[in-house]
């Protein structure tokens, strides 16, 4: 589980680095996104320390943690963890985008780089995902990439203020993945084809 730099689309994702740091706290502060409770990042005091111990995993091979990269902008984090090579197995979370490139195709690029590294190479034949009872967004997105809900663990964690979480838990096999690249690699060519006909940057998902 080596790090790597994964790019398509416009969008790249490279080993996480403390010269992230700053453009890291500028992400969160694009929808003061450290405020959202049942988000597991913090506020912007607490981006250095977030990065450290991401690192620290890191190092003991547990986690592998990524910048997410937007026409050369940083625009967020996400990681591999829970991982388990003996199946081999492993999670994709501790995800968050700045607000500017919500409803683009940031996101679903950077998925269908993270699901293809974990199935195409390194031979995962699953991989999970989890999330907040309270995140509806994080919610539906799992669901749009076709992921299966497997269940809830209640009361399984807490959220930054103390409040009991309830897991929502998604799971995405090997026999399911061909079929979720190419629904992938489909919605990036819708956006391809509304980022022809549009002069921003980053393309903007269709109704």
């Amino acid at each position: 589980m080596e790090p790597v730099t994964l790019t398509t689309h416009g969008v790249q994702l490279q080993p996480l680095a403390r010269e992230h740091i700053a453009a890291l706290q500028d992400a969160v502060d694009d929808g003061d996104i450290g405020a959202i409770n049942y988000v597991n990042v913090p506020g912007r005091d607490g981006i250095a320390g977030w990065v450290e111990q991401a690192l620290a995993q890191r190092e003991a091979g547990q986690q592998l943690p990524f910048a997410i990269v937007a026409d050369g902008r940083v625009v967020g984090s996400t990681r591999f963890y829970d991982i388990d090579m003996s199946v081999p197995t492993l999670a994709i979370g501790y995800t968050f985008h700045a607000a500017s490139v919500w409803r683009s195709h940031v996101n679903t690029a950077g998925k269908l780089l993270m699901l293809g590294h974990a199935f195409d190479t390194l031979g995962a034949q699953s991989v999970h995902f989890h999330t907040s009872h309270l995140n509806l967004r994080s919610q539906a997105a799992i669901e749009r990439l076709g992921a299966r809900r497997d269940g809830i663990l209640r009361a399984h964690r807490r959220h930054k203020d103390g409040s009991l979480r309830d897991t929502h838990t998604y799971s995405m096999l090997a026999s399911e993945w061909p079929a979720i690249r190419a629904r992938l690699a489909e919605r990036l060519g819708d956006f391809a084809h509304v980022s022809s006909t549009q002069s921003t940057p980053i393309p903007t998902l269709p109704p």
